[in-house]
């Protein structure tokens, strides 16, 4: 009998809640600001607020926090609508925080008639400045005594456009001695004359995240709202305007994010490697955004299986990518088509093959009985790959080197008998013979060989494309180590392979499958072949060499 999976600490307070009756169903939300593209972080955030929704007979709104006009893009709201469907998940609903400016207004105004806001007129620096310091307390400036009716008049004019941008703020009156910082008349709403993707030019006066978030909960009637650790300082204003407010009492709870290996986590720093032309976009392969995983050949299965792996914690821990790689390799093995593509070929003539050619068969997948078998063509002339042969080996080099024996995958035994040199010396063929007696799965030539290799069918290759990723950074964590991150980008991320050699089944290859290259590692069809030549992403090697590599 498999044993229990033990609740973490969110499952416990929900099903805690649920048994004294506290809430009949449990809703969440996934609210992100459409100022990017979703990462990896993103996806344990995702993987999270669904997944708890479904296992307790809840739903989970896609709510979009779009109150920064002058960042935010339809580009990136269609991004993560499709990043949350690819990961498998569907939204109860689709909202924006711009959906709720109106409500929001009316809550300032609220808020303003307490007595609990006014408008100041103070500069940034001035407002900074008079916030105090941990151990010393703010001190409130002359505007914080302007009335009730003043406040009022001033927000509407500030609503109307009246006043410049920066030329003032309302802010919330709290206590300027407050422990936390943010506590101390927080700015509630500021004036911005940008364009909002969604409502144009109507509104010029933004809410702060602070006062949208906990609302946009409220309105939507939020059971869980769940954040990561850092917003812990925000959970005493987030209770302090909903109490203020007498609105629905939404609860934060806080969350260890996803800090990872190898990689950057911070949509600025991801943002700079755009940009500055790091990557080739977004969706670069070697980029942590859930968009570069796609095209990279990651599966959304593998995705889920590394969040879950991972688990939810109370505490900042960097967790190691080779996780994640392995959970992509375990699926991967599961449902990659197997094919043969030569890396760096070398030409091999049988010169004692008379057929003009034959058709042998080999399975798809040995791990999947339903994925068949396919036919690859085998003639007298074929590539091997260069690696594959030395001319004076060391001793247990296993593979092909002059009077030695290998067998060809799926085929037959080989001896190589000659090697063919150029004017420069530089091997460009292997002369050798084949055992005819030594077919794959009919063999009688008694014959045993230590090695299999990989092989193309020189008159049927296919000319492909390669491109090799590895690790974005060199450095485990860039945050921990002296200088810029972009000091420690991988100047080897990126290999590109143009004289690589595929059989000819791979002509049928498909953008959503995936494929073992025996020998070589996982890759998938980049979404940039064309009619001219089929390219290829290495999603992930076969085994972790770059554990071995940098210890």
């Amino acid at each position: 009998m498999a044993e229990e999976k033990s609740l973490n600490f969110i499952e416990e307070i929900i099903e805690a809640e649920l048994a004294e009756g506290k809430h009949k169903s449990i809703l969440t939300r996934f609210p992100p600001e459409p100022n990017g593209y979703l990462h990896i972080g993103h996806a344990k955030s995702i993987c999270l607020n669904f997944g708890l929704a479904k296992k307790y007979g809840g739903k989970t709104n896609l709510r979009f926090d779009d109150t920064n006009p002058s960042t935010e893009e339809t580009e990136y709201v269609e991004s993560i609508k499709e990043d949350v469907k690819w990961l498998g998940f569907e939204w109860a609903n689709e909202l924006y925080a711009s959906d709720y400016f109106d409500k929001l207004y009316a809550f300032a105004k609220q808020l303003i008639e307490k007595g609990l806001a006014y408008v100041d007129d103070s500069t940034s620096e001035e407002i900074a400045e008079q916030k105090g310091t941990p151990t010393t307390p703010g001190k409130r400036n002359r505007f914080a005594e302007r009335t009730v009716a003043e406040n009022l008049q001033l927000f509407e004019e500030m609503k109307a456009g009246k006043y410049e941008d920066g030329s003032k703020v309302l802010r919330a009156k709290i206590d300027m001695a407050a422990a936390n910082m943010l506590m101390r008349d927080p700015i509630i709403y500021r004036i911005k004359h940008a364009h909002h993707h969604r409502t144009g030019d109507k509104w010029c006066i933004y809410p702060m995240y602070d006062f949208a978030h906990g609302q946009s909960d409220s309105i939507e009637n939020i059971t869980h709202s769940i954040c990561t650790l850092e917003f812990i300082p925000h959970r005493e204003l987030y209770d302090w305007f909903i109490q203020q407010l007498g609105i629905f009492p939404s609860h934060q709870y806080e969350f260890a994010r996803l800090n990872m290996t190898y990689t950057v986590m911070s949509k600025r720093k991801l943002l700079q490697l755009v940009n500055e032309k790091y990557v080739s976009g977004w969706d670069d392969p070697r980029m942590p955004t859930i968009s570069g995983m796609r095209r990279r050949g990651y599966t959304a299965e593998s995705i889920r299986e590394f969040c879950d792996k991972i688990g939810i914690a109370r505490r900042e821990n960097l967790i190691d990518i080779g996780l994640l790689e392995f959970c992509v390799r375990e699926h991967l093995n599961k449902i990659s088509l197997r094919r043969m593509v030569v890396f760096d070929p070398l030409k091999i003539t049988l010169t004692n093959y008379t057929a003009t050619e034959e058709m042998l068969s080999s399975e798809n997948n040995p791990e999947d009985e339903t994925a068949g078998i396919r036919e690859i063509p085998f003639s007298k002339e074929l590539y091997i790959e260069r690696e594959d042969f030395m001319e004076n080996p060391p001793k247990k080099f296993f593979r092909l080197c002059p009077g030695g024996m290998v067998r060809l995958k799926g085929a037959y035994i080989i001896k190589c008998n000659e090697v063919v040199k150029n004017a420069a010396g530089n091997i460009v063929e292997l002369k050798c013979t084949y055992i005819p007696e030594s077919k794959s799965g009919n063999d009688t030539s008694g014959i045993h060989v230590k090695s299999v290799m990989h092989w193309v069918s020189a008159k049927h290759a296919v000319p492909v494309e390669l491109r090799l990723y590895d690790r974005l950074l060199t450095v485990e964590n860039a945050d921990a180590e002296e200088g810029n991150f972009k000091d420690y980008i991988n100047p080897d991320s990126l290999q590109t392979i143009t004289t690589a050699y595929a059989e000819p089944a791979l002509l049928n290859a498909k953008f959503d499958e995936r494929y073992q290259f025996l020998r070589k590692g996982y890759f998938c069809l980049d979404k940039s072949t064309g009619e001219e030549k089929m390219i290829f992403n290495r999603t992930v090697t076969l085994k972790d060499t770059w554990a071995k590599m940098n210890k």
